[in-house]
């Protein structure tokens, strides 16, 4: 199932991604870091969406209390409790 999360407190500013058989896929970054994000979105390719939220979960960046990696968890928590 695909998912649009719109971020908060981040330079990107939403989130598109898939979760298939609770494998996340085909993460894709709005605007910020382009390098940075097209990394995260590489090595969570095909990750347990639940293992993904407890790595990522409360990163934060600089002085920020979030990040693009704590807001992509967000996203993933939101996704997994609207399916059940």
């Amino acid at each position: 199932m695909s998912y649009e999360y719109k971020t908060k407190g981040t330079c990107s500013s939403k989130i598109n991604f898939d979760i298939e058989d609770g494998k996340l896929k085909n993460v894709a970054f709005t605007n910020g870091c382009n390098g940075n994000l097209k990394a995260i979105s590489k090595l969570v390719e095909g990750m347990d969406a639940e293992r993904v939220v407890e790595i990522l979960d409360g990163n934060t960046c600089g002085m920020r209390n979030t990040s693009c990696a704590d807001q992509l968890s967000k996203a993933i928590q939101q996704a997994l409790a609207s399916q059940n």
